[in-house]
This record gives structure tokens, C-alpha cells and sequence, in this order.
């Protein structure tokens, strides 16, 4: 009886711990070899990182994400194959959003427990933009992986039907992506630091990230005198052309004796 008692205890704590929620929606992989290269960089995948241009294989303080977006299905939406790169003593975040500074923000995160061996765990929650609160759901998210060395984390993971309007009727990949970190106390999620906001993003385009290459501007300026010298359109023969004139005709007379 009394260690029945002990386990409802047990329970109840665990219900009223603002971090804690159901482990149902997510899914891990039995796979847990992670890695993460700029190799398809916007060509299969969109990737954005800071710095700018930055190797999550090479460079540590590299915060690196990128997402390859599968063809959106009726009613569903579409499926987003993420991986996600970077250091922090407690985790590091990818967040999406419609609109950064207003409503909410869905985000993954990917941290380690310092207070148990540096073990990885996997979070989703929903972030208000406007105060910044996290606040745990239980968002579907497959196919989890990732590894710890140090501080350094990586992860990758799917998230099926994923779909920027509330309505079933239609599909849209364009969102804004937070990158950012966050600290991690052993029992409860820190802040999330943004580091990094994309803007505007249409997933389903790898090259979302690449900036359009536009023709420079036309000046009004005057352009500098090249030492080339231009042709003259007066119609006047100039004594060269004169010369070549004349070198053809004599040709000519000499070929018909």
C-alpha cells in the first residue's frame, strides 16, 4: 500500500512539472549515427546558419540548421526531414514561425542533461513571440536522432503535416526559422535565445536562401574616356580606310592582266 502511495506521488510530480510532457508524440530512430555537412546546400536542402556560410562539420561555433520539404499532400501538408547543429551547454532550438514578433512559434529542441552523463533528450514546445514563454505540446515529430559531444549537440528528426494555414483546403511552406540555444538547470528549460531569424522562407525551394542575382544599376554618370578609339559615323573616309581602299583596287587590276 505504501508504495503504491509512493509511486502516485511519484506521478503527480511529474504532471505538475511545466517541462515535463507525454513522450507518445515522438519517435525515435533506431539509427543513431548524426552527420551533418553543407553537401546539397541549396540544391536538395535549404540551409541557414550563423555565422553566415559557417561548416556544421568543421566549425563549432556553427549554429546550422536545413530542411528538405517533401511534395505537400492534400489535407496533410508536407514533411520536413530537419537536421540541426550547434553548441550550448543546454540546447540548442529550431523554431517556425509565420510571423516572429506576433503569435507563436513551433519549436524543436535538441539539448543534453549535464546532471546525467551529458544524455540527449528531445523537446518540442510552443513558443509565445510576444513574452518569449515556452510552454510544452505534444507535436508529432519521427525519426529522432542525436548525439552529444561536450557541448556540442546534433540532431536530426522528421515532422510530418506541416502546414502554415489552419485550414485543410490549402498548403503552405513559407515560414520564418529561428535558430537559437537556451539553457537547460536538469529539470527545466531555459529562455530561447535567438540567434539567428531567417525572414520569410518558402521550405519547399532549397534556393530560398540565395540571394537573386540583379544587373547593377544603370548611372547617369559620364563614363570615362577609353584610350580605344571609337569609330566615326560622319560618313568621311579616313585616310587609313583610303589607303586599304586603293591596296584592293590595284589588287584587283592586277589579277585581270
Amino acid at each position: 500500500m505504501e508504495r503504491g502511495w509512493i509511486v502516485l506521488a511519484a506521478a503527480l510530480v511529474l504532471f505538475m512539472t511545466p517541462d515535463v510532457q507525454g513522450m507518445g508524440h515522438l519517435s525515435f530512430s533506431n539509427d543513431t549515427q548524426v552527420n551533418i555537412t553543407r553537401d546539397g546546400c541549396g540544391m536538395s536542402k535549404l540551409c541557414v546558419e550563423t555565422p553566415k556560410n559557417c561548416n556544421p562539420a568543421g566549425n563549432t561555433s556553427c549554429l546550422f540548421a536545413s530542411v528538405v520539404s517533401s511534395t505537400p499532400v492534400p489535407s496533410n501538408g508536407t514533411e520536413l526531414s530537419i537536421e540541426l547543429s550547434g553548441e550550448s551547454a543546454g540546447y540548442i532550438a529550431l523554431g517556425l514561425t509565420v510571423n516572429a514578433s506576433e503569435g507563436t512559434s513551433m519549436l524543436f529542441i535538441c539539448a543534453h542533461n549535464s546532471s546525467d552523463n551529458g544524455t540527449f533528450f528531445f523537446r518540442t514546445m510552443e513558443r509565445n513571440n510576444t513574452d518569449n514563454v515556452l510552454t510544452p505540446t505534444e507535436r508529432t515529430v519521427e525519426e529522432i536522432r542525436g548525439m552529444v559531444n561536450g557541448n556540442m549537440i546534433k540532431c536530426e528528426f522528421t515532422v510530418p503535416d506541416v502546414n502554415t494555414t489552419k485550414t485543410r483546403n490549402s498548403q503552405s511552406t513559407t515560414f520564418s526559422v529561428l535558430l537559437g540555444s537556451g539553457s537547460f538547470n536538469g529539470s527545466s528549460l531555459g529562455a530561447f535565445n535567438v540567434s539567428l531569424n531567417s525572414g520569410a522562407l518558402n521550405l519547399a525551394k532549397p534556393d530560398s536562401t540565395v540571394p537573386t542575382t540583379t544587373a547593377p544599376p544603370i548611372s547617369n554618370t559620364t563614363a570615362p574616356m577609353s584610350n580605344t578609339t571609337m569609330p566615326n559615323n560622319s560618313g568621311a573616309l579616313q585616310p587609313h580606310a583610303v589607303l586599304l581602299l586603293l591596296s584592293v583596287l590595284t589588287l584587283t587590276v592586277m589579277l585581270r592582266v
